[in-house]
C-alpha cells in the first residue's frame, strides 16, 4: 500500500475538497483549468460552471469538488496557479477579511480590467463587488468602489500593493473603507 502513495491511508486516506476558480470565457478553458488537477492526482467530483453568472471582471465562476489525498491538495492548487488559473477559494483557504477601497482617476484610460488583475494577483485578494461611477464620461476622471476578499492578518500588505498599483497608475487610492457589505 505504501507504495503507490496511499499512506494517506493511516491519516483518513482521500478527502473531498472544493476549489473555486475564475475562468476566462473562451474555449478551453474548462478543460485547461481541470487538466492540472488530474495531472498532480485529484480525482473530480463535480464541476458547477456558472456560465450566467460573471464575476465583476467579466469572467466565469466555476466550482470544482475533487479528491484527493491531503498529502497532493497543495500541489494540485500550486499546479492551478502555475498554469495560470485564477484560484480564487482552495479548500480551507478562505479569505477571512473584506476591505473596501475607493480608486479615483482615468481609470478606463488606465484599463480598469488590468488594474483589478493586478489588484487580485499583487495584492492576493479576490474582487466581490465593483461599483464604477463616471460622471462625467469614461474619458473624464472617474471613481470605483471594490469589495475585497483579503486572507487575515494580509490586509496590510494588501493595501501597501494597492497603493503601489494606484501609484504607478496614477490614481488616487482612499482604504481601506470599514465594512465589507454596506460601506
Amino acid at each position: 500500500m505504501g507504495e503507490d502513495g496511499n499512506d494517506a491511508e493511516t491519516d483518513g486516506g482521500v478527502r473531498a475538497y472544493t476549489v473555486r476558480l475564475e475562468l476566462v470565457d473562451e474555449p478551453g478553458e474548462l478543460l485547461r483549468a481541470l487538466a492540472p488537477i488530474a495531472d498532480n492526482g485529484g480525482n473530480l467530483l463535480s464541476i458547477h460552471h456558472e456560465r450566467g453568472n460573471m464575476t465583476p471582471r467579466g469572467h466565469i465562476p466555476v466550482e470544482v469538488d475533487i479528491e484527493c489525498p491531503p498529502d497532493r491538495f497543495d500541489g494540485i492548487v500550486d499546479a492551478l496557479r502555475d498554469a495560470g488559473v485564477n484560484v480564487i477559494q482552495a479548500g480551507a483557504e478562505h479569505y477571512g477579511e473584506e476591505i473596501n477601497v475607493l480608486l479615483i482617476g482615468h481609470l478606463v484610460e488606465q484599463d480598469l480590467s488590468e488594474t483589478l488583475s493586478r489588484i487580485e494577483s499583487e495584492a492576493h485578494s479576490a474582487v466581490r463587488d465593483l461599483s464604477l461611477a463616471a460622471p462625467d464620461g469614461t474619458e473624464d476622471v472617474s471613481s470605483a468602489r471594490i469589495r475585497l476578499a483579503i486572507d487575515s492578518g494580509k490586509t496590510d500588505a494588501a493595501v501597501a500593493s494597492i497603493r503601489s498599483i494606484g501609484s504607478a497608475k496614477d490614481l488616487t487610492v482612499v482604504e481601506p473603507l470599514q465594512g465589507g457589505e454596506g460601506a
